[in-house]
């Protein structure tokens, strides 16, 4: 079929029976899309036998400067333009399978058919119309959702978020190996409990994950990596760049939690496995991962020395050791390192050292050493 380019047309209606050709546009205005459009386009078209005469293309044309100065905030580069049927169908039937408190959650209420689908707060709109981003953290959504909920069909999906919601004692749904082009993904803080699926393994474009728990209940229901384990969630994630684990049961000893990490994570620099009931000693494995900026190990019982191989560690900038059941003496080395900005070596009774000299180039700006052996003073501001 011919086309011709007419740039966005509105307030045109044509049945295009269900093949996705129909999009919603600022103000809520029907959009029409060509049959033939391919994918990564940002133009629509209307297929030239509906054009009659110069008058409609004339009439057509007004119509769309007239929009263009009507929602001049919906055509800045990167802002919501078009939305697609299909998807703000799949966002409304999210809507009505969730429970969730209809006073707390802004997000969730301002999803309206008879509204502006630009002014859907949490939504986030690429140039054809498709949800790349959804943010539903704190949107006091409670129980749970199944792997056949909607937000699985949502396949350009890049980030999602559903951090401090109250999930309580739902399990995490397998149907996340659905969102293949998924990046980020925060459930941090959302009572999710039992096994992490090994879906989670197969988004292999994964960026950053986060499942951390804030506060750890003993007895109360936590998310636990056993089958799979450590290595088998991340054996895929060759991008990560920030794994968030706090208060998940990995419950694996030094060598395998370690090399699990360094044999497949090589581009991580945000380590995060606080309370995650690892043991000790911590192996030199972990060297490897040398983009390591922020490593948060506290909480858990490594029974061990501190290993040299945290002063390897160029780009560090957080170290947070406190509470794990250290001792012996501590590497001098580490306190020198330049871009460190905060260490934290509290509650560890049996570790001792002396304070250095430090540099006086040095970035340290927070050292905690309460509750243990170390003498000297502290570096003055």
């Amino acid at each position: 079929m011919e086309t011709k380019k007419l740039g966005i047309l509105f307030g045109i209606e044509k049945s295009l029976g269900n093949e996705g050709h129909l999009f919603r546009g600022p103000g809520n205005v029907l959009l029409l899309h060509d049959r033939f459009l391919k994918e990564n386009s940002d133009k629509i078209y209307l297929p030239a036998a509906s054009i009659e005469n110069s008058a409609v293309f004339m009439a057509l044309f007004l119509a769309f400067i007239f929009n263009l100065f009507r929602y001049p905030c919906c055509f800045r580069v990167g802002e919501c333009l078009i939305c697609r049927e299909d998807q703000m169908s799949m966002l409304l039937q999210l809507k009505n399978t969730l429970k969730f408190n209809v006073a707390a959650s802004s997000n969730l209420v301002s999803w309206n058919p008879s509204t502006d689908c630009c002014s859907w707060r949490g939504v986030t709109w690429d140039a054809t119309g498709h949800v790349v981003a959804l943010d539903l953290s704190s949107q006091s959504i409670s129980g749970g959702f199944s792997s056949a909920s909607s937000i699985f069909s949502l396949q350009h999906l890049q980030s999602l978020n559903l951090a401090n919601n109250t999930f309580y004692s739902s399990q995490i749904p397998s149907g996340f190996h659905k969102l293949v082009n998924l990046t980020h993904l925060n459930l941090s803080n959302s009572g999710f409990s039992g096994q992490i699926p090994i879906e989670i393994s197969l988004l292999t474009r994964l960026v950053t994950i986060d499942f951390s728990t804030l506060y750890y209940i003993p007895g109360a229901p936590t998310l636990k990596l056993e089958n799979p384990n450590l290595t088998t969630l991340v054996q895929n994630l060759n991008e990560l760049r920030e794994l968030h684990l706090n208060g998940v049961n990995i419950s694996a000893e030094g060598k395998d939690w370690c090399q699990a990490l360094s044999s497949s994570v090589s581009k991580l620099q945000v380590l995060s496995l606080s309370n995650s009931f690892l043991s000790g000693p911590i192996d030199c494995s972990l060297k490897k991962l040398q983009s390591l900026s922020r490593i948060h190990l506290d909480n858990n019982n490594f029974s061990a020395p501190v290993p040299h191989l945290f002063a390897n560690f160029s780009n560090l900038i957080h170290l947070q050791l406190s509470s794990c059941g250290l001792y012996g003496t501590f590497p001098e080395k580490i306190f020198q390192l330049r871009t460190l900005k905060i260490l934290d070596l509290s509650n560890n009774k049996l570790l001792e050292g002396s304070l250095p000299e430090f540099p006086l180039n040095g970035s340290l700006e927070t050292l905690v050493l309460s509750d243990t052996e170390f003498s000297g003073k502290y570096p003055t501001p």
